[in-house]
């Protein structure tokens, strides 16, 4: 495993511990038919805790296995500051999403 695998491999589960501690972990699964079309975040079928949980970890856990691809960039935590202002148990969760941005800024 590379240095860099080995830091968003930390990444993910320190992300995971977040959503664990805040909560957001334990989120009812969408139906199937949620993951069809469901736009940038899920935000069209399904709530974004729902979409971090059942898309985007198990996403780039599956990354990590194969040794990418990997986007040219990520806005997830950005996208999660705007998703959880006023809900202060995910500010940690937020900082991590935010570095996970931070490993693919250009």
């Amino acid at each position: 495993m590379t240095e860099w695998n080995g830091q968003v491999q930390a990444l993910m589960d320190a992300i995971e511990d977040e959503m664990v501690a805040s909560g957001l972990w334990d989120v009812p699964e969408p139906p199937k038919e949620a993951f069809d079309n469901m736009g940038a975040f899920g935000m069209d079928t399904m709530a974004f805790a729902q979409w971090l949980r059942y898309v985007f970890v198990p996403t780039v856990r599956q990354r990590l296995a194969e040794g990418g691809p990997w986007p040219s960039q990520s806005m997830v935590g950005a996208q999660a500051v705007r998703e959880f202002d006023g809900f202060p148990e995910a500010a940690g969760l937020c900082g991590r999403l935010s570095e996970f941005d931070a490993l693919f800024s250009p």
